[in-house]
């Protein structure tokens, strides 16, 4: 073991930098060393697990096998620690998660800081990803849990809690849209519009709504985030499309309005923390879903926008 853990070591340092030198400097050992036990396992197994290119060396198939299986390795050995802690009754460990860019702001910033005053030995990474790079790390287990957009068809994962948010607009404070608290996508028609791009969930069901109504839309500017979005509306650029999610701190704060999109073909989406279905989550896992879970319902429509449908309407 201790030999396996050392070539993993050493094997992962170089498919990182692709450079035995520079990955000697890291680990502070000598290049030979590496070299030596790269070559030994490569003899062992049969097949390289580096091209040598002039530049540097790049992983091979085989070495893209033993890349993965070195990280789910370090992971694990994470987990026996937290298990260990466990046992001994430490309220200690690391905890990984990975969460779609609107969920940069607001819940899990505020829960993060719960977490740090009740459990100040449980250290936290939040991994901030594209939908379905969430699910792949969730699935992978490169994070204890992972929030997401449309779970219900990976099957490979255990839903802990749930919310659903709808597509709508988002206007300036005191644009005549804003006071709506529904309209239909052809009240868009002749608007300057902000359409989110790819890889933003939302993307599709705008694409499905442009298929089936076949309006024209006036596309003043495109973004893959959510704060640009934003922060184009408020700079009057245009109306941006955009779930309940993406705002709901802005809303409140009175920055911006939300109207929902009330199409009949378009249904609610489900925003769900998830975790692998074949891991129990560590007991330092626990806790911070717990803490996560914890207040979950308020991201829901109606509920992340009441503040604005209470003072707005």
């Amino acid at each position: 073991m201790p030999a396996f853990s050392r070539f993993l070591r050493y094997f992962m340092a170089v498919g990182r930098h692709g450079s035995i030198r520079k990955a000697a400097d890291e680990l502070n050992v000598s290049a030979s060393a590496i070299a030596r036990q790269i070559l030994n396992v490569e003899a062992d197994i049969g097949t390289p697990l580096f091209e040598r290119l002039p530049t540097g060396l790049r992983l091979t198939a085989a070495g893209e096998i033993m890349m993965g299986a070195g990280n789910r390795w370090q992971k694990s050995m994470v987990d026996i620690r937290a298990q260990i802690e466990d046992l001994r009754g430490l309220k200690r460990g690391h905890v990984e998660m990975a969460i779609i860019d609107a969920l940069a702001k607001g819940h899990i910033p505020a829960a993060i800081r719960a977490i740090q005053e009740r459990y100040p030995g449980i250290t936290v990474g939040v991994r901030v990803l594209g939908n379905d790079e969430v699910r792949k790390a969730v699935t992978s287990g490169e994070v204890d849990f992972g929030i997401l957009f449309e779970p219900q068809t990976y099957r490979d994962l255990t839903v802990r809690a749930f919310v659903e948010v709808v597509l709508g607009f988002v206007s300036p404070a005191g644009h005549p849209l804003g006071e709506k608290a529904e309209a239909r996508f052809s009240a868009a028609s002749g608007t300057p519009l902000i359409v989110p791009a790819e890889p933003l969930a939302v993307g599709q069901q705008i694409a499905v709504l442009m298929g089936a109504t076949g309006m024209e839309v006036d596309r003043k500017a495109t973004s893959d985030n959510i704060q640009m979005i934003t922060s184009l509306v408020q700079e009057g650029v245009g109306i941006g499309i955009l779930s309940s999610l993406d705002v709901i701190a802005e809303v409140q704060a009175g920055l911006l309005s939300f109207t929902r999109i009330s199409d009949a073909l378009l249904r609610p989406m489900t925003l769900a923390l998830c975790t692998n279905a074949a891991r129990t989550p560590s007991y330092a896992a626990g806790i911070v879903l717990s803490e996560i879970e914890i207040g979950f319902a308020q991201l829901s429509y109606p509920d992340s926008m009441g503040l604005r449908m209470q003072t707005g309407e």
